[in-house]
Order: C-alpha cells, then structure tokens, then sequence
C-alpha cells in the first residue's frame, strides 16, 4: 500500500469513527461498481447517507472538500442510487454528506463534516 492509499484509509477510519460517535451507523464501507466506490454508506435515522471522505495533510490545494467536485457529486449519486436499488430497507430520505479530514503532522486530526453537502 502507498502513502497515499494509507492516508486515505487512516482518513476513512476517523471519519467512520466520527459519524457513529455522532450517532450514525455505518451500514457499509468501500462499496464498489464497475462505475466507481462509495466510500462511506451510513444511516442516520430513518435517512441513509452517501459519505464521501476527503484526507489531506495540509491546505496547499483548498480544503479536502474542495475536491468534491460536481463529476464525483454527479459519480456518487449515480451509485448512491445503485446501492439503495440493492438495499433491503426502505428509507425515508437520502442524503449526500462529506466528511473532510485534515491530518497534519504534530496536530490532532481536524474533522469537519457538512451534511447535505450536494
């Protein structure tokens, strides 16, 4: 695994962890297609919620979730729709979040999440 990988994956854990600390349940980690992966799948009451992770080490390029861009939000939709085609459960609403993770060296990760991002 690169350092890149790494880093997103060590991103991704904090995030999961952050959500269910919020309340959330992870429903699913990682579900990929042909089309593309969703990072993070997650139920927040009766609403599932399309979470994509966003993991830096600095500002140099924005905020992680500057890199959201409106293809991955178009991308992240189309398989938020795939995935829910495949759920058993019904939900009462979606929901497209994004959790942004700054990690940079000698601080504490710093996470912000927006819900309802796109």
């Amino acid at each position: 695994m690169n350092a890149r990988t790494e880093l997103g994956s060590h991103g991704e854990e904090l995030a999961a962890r952050y959500l269910v600390e919020s309340g959330m349940e992870i429903l699913d980690r990682n579900w990929r297609t042909r089309a593309g992966e969703l990072d993070l799948i997650a139920a927040d009451s009766e609403c599932a919620v399309f979470v994509e992770v966003k993991t830096r080490t600095g500002l140099g390029y924005g905020t992680p979730a500057e890199a959201v861009t409106p293809l991955k939000q178009r991308r992240i939709r189309a398989l938020g729709v795939a995935w829910l085609r495949t759920s058993e459960r019904s939900w009462a609403s979606v929901r497209f979040d994004v959790v942004s993770v700054l990690v940079r060296r000698g601080y504490a990760p710093r996470i912000d999440h927006v819900k309802g991002a796109f």
